[in-house]
């Protein structure tokens, strides 16, 4: 195989994929932030999120378990207390902003808590994901969380289009994604010097875009399932929230 890649022409590589391949691509996010969903299709969305964002900490254990480096231990902890908060200076973490979100949309907490709801795919992708890096190496495992790198714009797109069309969404629901640019920008900063630093050969660059590409996949699969279950007249899975059950039924059920 050819030599490594320069820094410059690594990134303008992974840029690439994400240019290609990042969800803001997908037609249900078109949707959703210019104003074509209805409030089931948005509540759908936000509720199954919700099973990746609870594996995301735990995701982000993993790994740090697996760094050698003390400092990159530290580094890599502040993603855990970004998504679980801290005990005393910050309890507040991102999920506890996600609850939120699934809060003003009409949700109880231990409902969306349970993932009762939750579409098979999306927790199959999610399971995927947590697999994905147990498996593969920690360069592999650092690199699929470059998807970091994009979503800085797609959170601005979500933003600015919920606030914009639905008068159902307002700015407090949406604390998660004013945290979560300046976060995203740390991290993916850190992770592209983590990688440029590890990634010795040639073929471990191209293990790296590989790593990207299926965390792209995860991400876009997520959609995939909620727009075919939610938009495009596909069958809801038993088990799975469906909106012709009212929201009272989903709150009954959280503590049956």
């Amino acid at each position: 195989m050819s030599e490594k890649l320069s820094r410059p022409d690594f990134e303008t590589r992974l840029r690439a994929i994400g240019a290609e391949r990042y969800h803001d691509q997908h037609p249900f996010h078109q949707r959703m932030y210019t104003g074509v969903c209805t409030i089931d299709e948005i509540r759908a969305w936000a509720l199954n999120r919700f099973c990746y964002q609870r594996i995301i900490p735990v995701k982000d254990a993993l790994v740090m378990a697996r760094l050698d480096d003390i400092e990159d231990r530290r580094a890599w902890r502040e993603r855990i207390v970004d998504h679980d908060g801290e005990i005393d200076d910050h309890p507040e973490g991102g999920l506890r902003r996600w609850l939120a979100l699934t809060s003003q949309l009409g949700f109880e907490k231990d409902y969306v808590m349970s993932m009762h709801g939750v579409l098979p795919a999306v927790r199959y992708a999610s399971q995927a994901y947590l697999k994905f890096v147990q498996e593969r190496s920690v360069l592999e495992a650092v690199a699929s969380s470059l998807t970091e790198m994009f979503s800085p714009q797609i959170i601005a797109q979500r933003v600015s289009g919920m606030l914009k069309h639905y008068d159902f969404i307002t700015e407090d629901c949406l604390t998660y994604f004013s945290y979560r640019k300046s976060q995203a920008n740390r991290d993916s900063l850190w992770a592209l010097d983590y990688i440029d630093k590890h990634a010795v050969t040639r073929e471990d660059q191209e293990r790296c875009y590989d790593a990207l590409r299926f965390k792209c996949d995860v991400l876009w699969t997520m959609l995939d399932a909620i727009a075919g279950a939610y938009h495009l007249g596909g069958t809801i899975p038993p088990g799975a929230w469906a909106p012709d059950h009212t929201l009272q039924v989903a709150k009954r059920s959280a503590s049956a």
